[in-house]
């Protein structure tokens, strides 16, 4: 058994929906046909080489690939983009041509919902799409940001999770969901999008007294591991 083989099925419940973590970093909701993705940050790289910090400008069609094979081998009927699916407001406009296209197809016989999130927070309008602050279905609110005061159960991104997992002689580091029976915060799809760590104080708030169970993306799974496993950066 290696590191994240932890004997736990990654499967929680909301409200009434049943919920399943994808390796891939998205949040698989079957009774809906519903694909949630968080944090996408379209043309990142395109932004940091306007202000001098050059990489390489390929994360929007990376993110892009990633998202159309799980559109692929999921079939969802709808995609919910939890905002900060553009890293700004130029960024749409700064798509190179090929991406533009990629992401047209994408949304081609399913439906969109763009949730505005803290970098997006008035997305592009023309894109045949729902743009909301907030959606709520089946009593579950999906929001970008968390809100420790917000009426629960709420499924979020924003905080980019990821998890330092104890392991034989080596910790692993990985992407993560974080989940209680009240909320869900899904990691960044984003190619270029980090991680915080899960111990971190922003966390502590939204998951009092370690009652949290971590969904560590791994090659093939997502493994469900609870806080005693988990270290510190």
């Amino acid at each position: 058994m290696t590191t994240l083989e932890v004997p736990v099925l990654s499967e929680f419940g909301l409200g009434d929906l049943i919920c399943i973590p994808d390796p891939s970093g998205a949040l698989w909701i079957p009774s809906e046909q519903l694909l949630v993705v968080a944090d996408l940050h379209f043309e990142k790289g395109s932004a940091f080489a306007r202000r001098g910090s050059f990489l390489p400008p390929y994360d929007s069609r990376e993110t892009l690939a990633r998202l159309a094979r799980l559109t692929t081998r999921l079939k969802p009927k709808t995609i919910l983009a939890l905002g900060d699916t553009w890293h700004d407001g130029g960024g749409n406009d700064r798509m190179d041509r090929d991406d533009a296209e990629a992401f047209a197809q994408l949304r081609h016989g399913v439906d969109w919902i763009f949730i505005t999130g803290n970098h997006d927070p008035e997305p592009p309008r023309d894109l045949g799409a729902t743009v909301a602050d907030a959606f709520t279905l089946k009593g579950v609110t999906f929001r970008h940001e968390p809100d420790v005061l917000a009426r629960l159960p709420e499924i979020a991104g924003h905080l980019h999770p990821a998890a330092k997992v104890k392991g034989r002689g080596r910790a692993v580091r990985r992407k993560c969901f974080i989940a209680n029976e009240a909320r869900c915060i899904l990691p960044a799809f984003g190619s270029y999008a980090g991680g915080l760590n899960v111990l971190d104080e922003a966390f502590r708030p939204l998951f009092q007294r370690g009652n949290f169970t971590t969904h560590v993306l791994g090659a093939d799974r997502a493994y469900a591991v609870g806080p005693a496993l988990l270290l510190p950066d």
